[in-house]
């Protein structure tokens, strides 16, 4: 299972690497990576591409013959390859240098990896490097066959053993100490040296039969060498004893340990004050690797502050220093010049380590540590080293001409023991030829096949390998190879067109032919015959020859199912195997207008509310057609002329070109066309229903009561809970719009009476006494349960309660006096019971009647005689409202105008309004009898104002104002008529209500426009002019009435 998805994360990078190799070839400017990144990305890439791995072992050295190391068939996991058919069993090739002599061996067809009988020298294989670096044997391997090559590069780190003992320089160590040493002063002594490394190296030093006079100490220097120092233990006396012969003693801290040692030998000498001192202790230089002998590297400079023979200095190099630099440069010891001795050569030695010594023949020489870096120069021309994969006969290889792509031939290394861009070496082959060069590892190339060969074009090739370095001017060299092909049946059939395009209309007749393919084989033979079939993606409608290869339609087509196919036609030769070869053929059905626009719906219903603006959008009709180009370009328009709505003829969007009102039309039906754009075009149709919903625009009014002014007689003997009078208003909106819901909300502080909220009936609750006899005023108010503003209207009901009606001009007089009083006052008590005081309040009303007419008489004649002027400027300017009042008889037109007052305010919870009222009495004739003049003051209180709304129902009132006593001017009395329960009182379109034949009011608002009592807030007619005076006189009628109800009917003309 492990294998199998190491195996898996090799496919995936190797797709990666593929898509990484594209997009650095497609974007030559590409800065997102360094080329160094590049390189490496790009390198890894090829790696797993050539199937190329590494793999590492760790060996040590000196080990004996036929020791196993590794198994590369576990260690690669190679058993556990996906299962493939090999062509030969898998094999294992050690690819080496010829000449060389492998220090491994491996068995072919196990992996196994043994020692041979070479020696295993770390010192000397890794001679050149640095001694803290590790020491690698590189050997390549190659895993056939072809079906799973792979190229594994293994290295081998070979261990350090502990095979060298630490040695001195010399084996007698001289050295001299001034008598005036100071105690535990330390002087350097010359240091042993290990070829080994590690805890193989040099790890301590010890000083034998020292006579503990001196001691040893041990320090490490920055490079990492040990060395020892001689400390002085005691005060020492030349005159005493003037030398000391001891050993020193080094060890490695392998197993076994080894050791050496070396004889010591001390001179006292003379005081010598000053030590000598470099002016710098640490210098590094670079210098070409092609500069002269005698050139020079660097000067030292040191100092003493002695005189005489104690100053002067003498130059040395240490005994650190390797045999190769003392060969290559010297040291002058006098002056401390250092100069090139011998050529210098950086691929034998890249740098060098100078200690050089100072001393004044003192005991304490000064250090200088001298680096030299060898620069590289492109003095070596890059070497090629061809190791065969396939053995060449007489060094030549011999290739089949069916062999796959990518069959390794051989492994190419290139090296040029130069540096950097020196040392960057790239192989190609000189022209274009069916192989190619492969990068694996550095400086490594596989030499494979990159396209099939032929027999028939080219027997042998001679490849010319070529391989330059970086530098300036470049380096090259070449070497050949040599390849012959071997003839075999490979050539396939080869069609004359590589992609086939033919166009055919649909509804064709079956058998039609349509194209004829043909392919040719360079082979000769049965081989060059070709048989011709479809390929296995090919579809049923069509047939092909295999003779002559004509491509037949044997089915009718249609466009609208399958607008194109695309197939291959394959040609197969007679080899043995047979060869193939394939076209593709795309075959293009041409559009025939042969469909119909298609609705998406046989029946669109759209429902769109009544307050949808003009234009607004409906809604969308969706049609499609099967055909292609013009043939499916669909014109959408609406039958009929309907300029009612339009239809955009490309996206289907009706809109209106009206307002709807769902109270005059609930729904419009039209049918809609689409027609496409073939030459003979085709249409179809679909019925378009548009359903208004409705909107609460309508507030209910008031039928019952009439009007704020009428009363009804309720009798003191009447039982509680008995239906003394019945409110009702209309909605002329539909469902919960149109519900009406009845309260009392002003007027009843005794509770006496009751209303039902739906059936709107008033009810008594308590049995009338004496307190209880007069008029009542009750304000009713009826809101409807639209959503998601209700909408509403009041009315005062009076209702008188007495015996009977004995005085009607009482009745009315108290009727009069209570639209001048609050709402809240339940009652005006009278006494109608006395005929001698009905006399005489009759009376009174008389005479204040006749007064009243007279000065209303004044008061018009002087406002008629001021008003003239402007009565007709405003005809002129046509800037006054026209309001028409229907009459039931003949539907005559009355043009009324209205005047222009300037409005006051009234008080914050009480609107004033009077109204001047002529009464008349009922036996007169003309209109010259009796008169009486009044004016009535009309309230409402404010918490008795409904709420309106300004957007969905157009009016001419505003939201606050009263709906009590309006009045419309005329030249002469309106005539009463009788209202149509069927009539719609649409707020919208100023419809004139049809008042009952004893309640006839149209009004005026307070901003001097008419409308209809259909759009009045409170669905009563009153005046709302604060104070209003009249050109023509108010008639009140008293019509007759019975015992227990009378009627009040005003007529108002403004």
């Amino acid at each position: 299972m492990r294998t199998e998805r190491q195996w898996v994360l090799i496919q995936i990078f190797q797709v990666l690497c593929g898509l990484i190799q594209q997009t650095v070839t497609s974007v030559p400017g590409m800065d997102l990576l360094s080329g160094t990144y590049i390189f490496a990305v790009l390198l890894a890439c090829v790696v797993f591409h050539s199937g190329a791995q590494e793999k590492n072992y760790t060996i040590r050295e000196e080990m004996p013959e036929n020791v196993l190391i590794g198994d590369l068939l576990k260690d690669l996991n190679l058993s556990l390859i996906p299962n493939k058919s090999l062509t030969t069993a898998m094999q294992f090739k050690l690819v080496y240098k010829t000449g060389d002599v492998p220090l491994i061996r491996i068995e072919e067809d196990t992996g196994e990896i043994f020692t041979t009988g070479a020696r295993i020298d770390r010192e000397k294989l890794c001679a050149g490097i640095p001694r803290d670096e590790h020491c690698f044997y590189e050997v390549e391997v190659a895993i056939l066959p072809d079906e799973i090559f792979r190229l594994v590069k293994i290295r081998f780190l070979i261990e350090d053993i502990n095979d060298n003992a630490p040695l001195f320089p010399a084996t007698v160590i001289n050295i001299s100490i001034p008598e005036n040493s100071a105690i535990n002063s330390k002087y350097t002594l010359p240091a042993a040296v290990d070829p080994d490394v590690g805890i193989n190296g040099v790890q301590n030093y010890e000083l034998i039969k020292s006579q503990n006079i001196f001691g040893l100490d041990v320090i490490e220097t920055p490079e990492g060498d040990k060395m020892p120092q001689l400390i002085v233990q005691k005060e020492l006396d030349r005159e005493e004893k003037d030398t000391y012969v001891m050993k020193v003693k080094v060890e490695d801290g392998g197993f076994p340990q080894r050791s050496s040692t070396a004889i010591l030998q001390v001179s006292v000498t003379d005081t010598n004050d000053n030590h000598p001192v470099f002016k710098e202790t640490e210098i590094e230089v670079s210098i070409p690797e092609n500069a002269p002998v005698g050139t020079s590297v660097t000067q030292l400079h040191a100092t003493d502050a002695d005189i005489g023979e104690n100053a002067k200095i003498h130059f040395s190099f240490s005994n650190l220093v390797s045999n190769i630099a003392r060969r290559l440069f010297h040291l002058n010891a006098t002056t401390g010049l250092i100069t090139i001795k011998e050529p210098l050569d950086r691929e034998e030695t890249p740098n060098h380590k100078l200690l050089v010594l100072a001393s004044d023949g003192g005991l304490m020489p000064a250090r200088a540590m001298v680096l030299v870096n060898v620069t590289d120069v492109n003095d070596n021309v890059p070497s090629i080293d061809i190791r065969y994969i396939v053995n060449p006969v007489n060094d030549t290889v011999v290739l089949s001409e069916n062999i796959p792509l990518n069959t390794k031939i051989a492994l190419i290394t290139v090296t040029d023991k130069d540096a950097d861009h020196n040392g960057r070496v790239t192989c190609f082959t000189d022209h274009e030829i069916p192989f190619r060069l492969r990068p694996v590892f550095s400086n490594q190339f596989l030499l494979e096949t990159a396209a099939y060969l032929d027999y028939e074009s080219t027997k042998e090739y001679a490849i010319k390998l070529l391989a330059a370095d970086a530098g300036k001017p470049p380096l090259n060299q070449s070497a050949m190879l040599f390849i012959k092909v071997k003839d075999e049946n490979d050539n396939a059939p080869v069609f004359t067109q590589s992609f086939v395009t033919v166009s055919i209309p649909e509804n064709n007749s079956p058998g039609i032919q349509l194209t004829k393919v043909s392919a040719m084989d360079a082979d000769s033979g049965p081989n060059a015959k070709i048989n011709y079939l479809l390929g296995p993606d090919a579809p049923p409608e069509f047939s092909l020859d295999c003779r002559t290869g004509m491509l037949t339609v044997v089915k009718k087509l249609d466009r609208e199912k399958e607008d194109k196919y695309l197939f291959t036609i394959l040609a197969k030769d007679n080899g043995v195997p047979p060869l193939t070869s394939n076209v593709t053929v795309f075959v293009s059905i041409i559009d025939q207008n042969d469909n119909s626009p298609v609705f998406t719906h046989n029946e669109y219903n759209f429902y769109v509310p009544e307050n949808l603006p003009r234009h607004g959008t409906v809604g969308l009709i969706t049609v499609t057609d099967p055909d292609y180009g013009d043939n499916s370009a669909v014109t959408l328009s609406i039958l009929d002329e309907n300029d009612d709505f339009t239809i955009d003829s490309q996206t289907g969007v009706i809109r209106p070109n009206i307002s709807f009102d769902r109270e005059k039309q609930e729904s419009y039906t039209f049918y809609v066309k689409a027609e496409d754009g073939g030459r003979v075009s085709r249409s179809s149709s679909a019925k378009v229903t548009i359903n208004v919903v409705d909107v609460n625009d309508n507030k209910p009014v008031f039928i019952v009561p009439p009007s704020n002014c009428s009363y009804e007689l309720v009798l003191p003997s009447t039982n509680p809970g008995t239906v003394v009078f019945q409110v009702i208003a209309v909605d002329n909106d539909t469902g919960m719009n149109a519900e009406v819901r009845y309260s009392i909300v002003g007027g009843n502080t005794r509770d006496l009476f009751a209303i039902d909220q739906e059936t709107g009936n008033i009810t008594l609750m308590e049995k009338c006494d004496v307190t209880d006899l007069g008029l009542h005023r009750v304000l009713v108010k009826a809101n409807d349960l639209g959503q998601p503003d209700s909408l509403f209207s009041v009315v005062i009901v009076n209702l008188f309660v007495n015996e009977s009606v004995t005085n009607a001009t009482l009745i009315n007089e108290l009727v009069r006096k209570s639209t001048e009083a609050p709402v809240t006052p339940n009652t005006e008590i009278a006494d109608v019971s006395s005929p001698t005081s009905d006399y005489v309040k009759i009376l009174v009303a008389a005479v204040a009647g006749t007064i009243t007419v007279v000065v209303v008489i004044f008061i018009t004649a002087v406002v008629r005689c001021r008003q003239a002027p402007h009565l007709k400027a405003a005809q002129k300017n046509k800037q006054n409202s026209e309001w028409a009042t229907p009459n039931p008889e003949n539907r005559q037109m009355i043009m009324m105008k209205k005047k222009k007052k300037k409005k006051k305010h009234s008080p914050k919870n009480l609107l004033l309004n009077f109204v001047t009222i002529e009464e008349t009495k009922a036996d007169d004739v003309d209109s010259d009898g009796n008169r009486v003049t009044l004016d009535l003051p009309i309230d409402l209180e404010e918490q008795t104002m409904g709420k309106y709304n300004w957007v969905t129902t157009p009016t001419t009132f505003k939201p606050d104002s009263p709906d009590l006593a309006r009045h419309y001017k005329s030249a002469s009395p309106q005539p009463a008529f009788q209202i149509q329960p069927e009539t719609p009182l649409n707020s919208k379109h100023h419809i004139i209500q049809e008042l009952p034949l004893d309640n006839t009011f149209v009004a005026c608002d307070s901003i001097s426009k008419c409308s209809s009592s259909s759009s009045d807030p409170y669905s009563v007619s009153d005046c709302g002019y604060p104070v209003t005076t009249f050109e023509v006189p108010v008639s009140v009628h008293t019509r007759p009435t019975d015992s227990r109800t009378s009627t009040i009917e005003i007529c108002s003309e403004i």
